[in-house]
């Protein structure tokens, strides 16, 4: 169809006309309506864009010589991003005669990955790099699964709460229904005040 006919189509049906495929022989052209069409797709982008979950990488840095309750308070640390659905990334930091005993970052790197099975894999193994050792450990659960079981968790927790606290009402209401109700005393005139001032 001739350009000028399918120009005057897309006039009387009040739309647009749109060049589909440019390069076929002949071009290919549609009639829609384009301003509904750039919105519909926007709208797809931005669903799409809330929908992509951004992986994060935390990081966690050790000494090859750590005392045992600063070893579990990083090693909760790194359960609770594993936990949210979070890459973490431990590097052991080696000093001066450390350096000479790489072994000693091996063995804490085995025994952290060995703690956090259950949450998380080792993505790459421990290796040197210069004076730190690093590995890369990653959770079994993605992220947006991660955020649905603790939103759950946190539902269930109100849900709870809110039974305990009329459970608790219900006791006192029981608890001060077989006492007796204090009468209210009629306040009239103080006796305190001097007869003889009128107010």
């Amino acid at each position: 169809m001739p350009t000028d006919q399918a120009l005057k189509l897309a006039q009387e049906a009040d739309l647009d006309l749109v060049e589909v495929a440019p390069t076929a022989r002949p071009p290919v052209c549609k009639l829609m309506d384009y301003g509904k069409f750039k919105y519909e797709n926007a709208q797809k982008a931005r669903e799409a864009r809330r929908n992509q979950t951004n992986v994060v990488i935390k990081e966690m840095k050790l000494r090859p010589k750590i005392d045992q309750h600063d070893y579990e308070t990083k090693k909760g640390h790194v359960v609770r991003f594993l936990k949210a659905g979070d890459k973490v990334k431990i590097t052991i930091m080696f000093r001066g005669r450390e350096q000479h005993r790489p072994e000693l970052g091996y063995r804490l790197l085995q025994k952290l990955a060995e703690d956090v099975t259950d949450l998380g894999f080792v993505e790459s193994a421990p290796k040197q790099d210069g004076r730190n050792m690093i590995m890369v450990l990653g959770p079994h659960k993605k992220k947006a699964e991660a955020k649905a079981e603790a939103k759950a968790a946190k539902a269930s927790r109100a849900a709870e709460r809110a039974a305990e606290d009329e459970e608790e009402r219900a006791e006192r209401t029981a608890h001060n229904a077989g006492r007796p109700v204090a009468q209210k005393k009629e306040r009239g005139r103080s006796e305190n005040l001097d007869p003889e001032i009128e107010a």
